[in-house]
């Protein structure tokens, strides 16, 4: 429901770092968006092609090994090797699962190296805000101060809401999804 915030035209190249095989990318390629991720996991890469029904192409690029089909490209490797360079430009960012993914000593150097790589490009955020002594993640909680404090000298933030996780996180604890539009 808030992609939409985003404003994107269809063939519109957005990036999703730290991709796995999420079915949203299936999603996005259904909306005619080109898609591009970064993942560590070669396994989950080739099992996100055999789901998408294609064959992609591999290359060496740079440190990683790129996957590209129609409209989709996904580099695997460490993601902190990744370029602007190799990347290439992105119109958005949809930050699903990558920067709750990371321990809190590695959020900020996944940022700073976000917004190198991507020239700052809007970004969907989503991020999981609970108590973290009930569950030790990933997914970690993010307080909203500290998205704040990660982004608020490149983008100007819209915290378009949130939502109770139904069932709880991973059924263990209550848990908020918290919903960010990151725009220049």
């Amino acid at each position: 429901a808030y992609f939409k915030e985003l404003d994107l035209v269809k063939t519109s190249r957005v990036f999703l770092p730290l991709c796995g095989k999420t079915l949203d990318i299936v999603w996005l390629l259904s909306k005619g968006l080109r898609v591009t991720g970064a993942e560590l996991s070669k396994l989950a890469i080739e099992q996100l092609f055999i789901e998408l029904g294609v064959e992609p192409e591999i290359t060496e690029c740079g440190n990683a090994k790129r996957y590209r089909a129609t409209n989709i490209d996904v580099f695997v490797g460490d993601f902190f090797y990744l370029s602007s360079d190799v990347l290439g430009p992105v119109d958005a960012i949809y930050d699903r699962a990558a920067l709750v993914a990371l321990p809190e000593e590695m959020r900020k150097r996944y940022t700073t190296h976000l917004l190198e790589i991507t020239g700052a490009a809007e970004q969907l955020l989503i991020t999981f805000e609970y108590d973290q002594s009930l569950m030790k993640g990933p997914p970690f909680s993010l307080s909203n101060d500290e998205v704040n404090r990660h982004y608020k000298d490149a983008y100007n933030l819209t915290h378009l809401g949130n939502i109770a996780v139904p069932g709880g996180l991973k059924g263990i604890c209550k848990a908020t999804e918290n919903i960010w539009l990151l725009k220049k």
